[in-house]
């Protein structure tokens, strides 16, 4: 599917909508106790890290957008109404899809202005603002995707906050509840599209990349979460952190640094374990640097989030089957190891092995391979 049929698509699923969508968002209160704020999309969005004993024990992750009156929420209706019927194809092939709508939010804003209403360059920003949100972002999870302050975002089903992790506050639960059923599952198929997958009450399990890099896991409606649709995305920093960053954080020691180096020096094997969300990627990634920029490196992932920086370097990615028949068609890691093989690489890595991989893996790694 286009980019121009996607839009046109989610225009139309949102001049469908009679009301607005379902997601509870709590406002700070002033007896709440503020513990830290910052802006992530001034100035339009802020979050504040607040306390209070009606909230309960420990820190609580609040999202606060610009306010739209009713007037500029009925323009953005009427905004969105348009868009579905004179919306037009770009130009250009590639071309960014949130600059591209805002440009055309303006056109309409300039050509029906009579219609729409008079308010101020600031009032617009707002309303332009909701409408690339709602219709090219993440609705309201856009500000939540746009901290660089969170590393996950998890949604455990309906009518429960969604809970981030945050650099500096870890573990806390957002102001952010999806009250509707409709709207999670609409919100999960989102996802899921704009990671290119499907999924749907027939394959209700999804493990994707999202544009952005960042990696989700979903699962839909109560086929198999029993408080219905749940998803977590994991959020990767877009310049991976070096050696000398970990060395930096305490991470790592500069010997054992030293040490890895001459183990990559000398293309021995090694693998990185460790429990879920510990920094296996992370320490691999940083590793990676140290190899030489002539070096012919393959990888091996289920979903892509090795980025070695060196231009020799062969990336492969397992896929599901596009019939409906189990197994036929699939390209598994076993797949990618055993053709890896015949790359002649200098280093095969594998992003993670979980099951019969491991058997082809080994045997790459009593050929020599790094």
């Amino acid at each position: 599917m286009s980019l121009v049929e996607w839009l046109k698509g989610k225009i139309q699923q949102k001049e469908d909508e009679t009301e607005i969508e379902k997601v509870h968002t709590r406002r700070v209160k002033p007896e709440y106790r503020i513990i830290d704020e910052y802006e992530v999309n001034p100035p339009n969005s802020k979050v504040k890290i607040v306390s209070s004993p009606e909230l309960g024990e420990g820190l609580y992750y609040f999202v606060e957008e610009v306010e739209l009156t009713q007037e500029q929420y009925d323009t953005y209706q009427k905004i969105v109404r348009i868009l579905s019927k004179e919306f037009t194809s770009p130009t250009e092939e590639h071309i960014d899809p949130i600059e591209y709508v805002y440009e055309q939010a303006e056109v309409i804003a300039e050509k029906y202005h009579k219609a729409l209403g008079k308010f101020t360059i600031e009032q617009w920003d707002s309303i332009f603002y909701y409408v690339v949100r709602d219709l090219t972002g993440y609705g309201p999870m856009q500000v939540i995707m746009e901290d660089p302050m969170i590393e996950d975002i998890s949604c455990n089903g309906l009518d429960m906050p969604v809970y981030i992790w945050h650099r500096k506050y870890e573990s806390i639960p957002t102001n952010i509840t999806f009250k509707s059923t409709q709207t999670l599952n609409d919100f999960i198929v989102k996802l899921a599209h704009k990671s290119g997958k499907h999924i749907s009450s027939a394959q209700p399990v999804l493990d994707a990349m999202l544009p952005e890099k960042h990696r989700l896991a979903a699962t839909f409606m109560n086929e198999v979460s029993v408080k219905g649709s749940t998803f977590c995305i994991r959020k990767f920093r877009a310049e991976p952190l070096s050696i000398l960053d970990l060395i930096n954080f305490g991470t790592i020691s500069a010997r054992i640094a030293a040490y890895f180096w001459l183990i990559l020096e000398h293309k021995k094997s090694f693998m990185i374990v460790g429990g879920t969300g510990s920094g296996k990627t992370t320490m691999l990634n940083a590793l990676l640097s140290l190899l030489s920029q002539n070096d012919k490196i393959v990888t091996a992932e289920e979903v892509p989030e090795l980025s070695p920086p060196v231009s020799n370097w062969t990336q492969l990615n397992s896929r599901e089957s596009f019939t409906t028949t189990e197994g036929q068609g699939d390209i598994t890691l076993f797949d990618l190891i055993k053709v890896s093989l015949r790359y002649r690489p200098d280093y095969v890595i594998v992003g993670e092995v979980r099951g019969e991989e491991a058997y082809v893996l080994f045997q790459a790694l009593a050929t020599g391979h790094g």
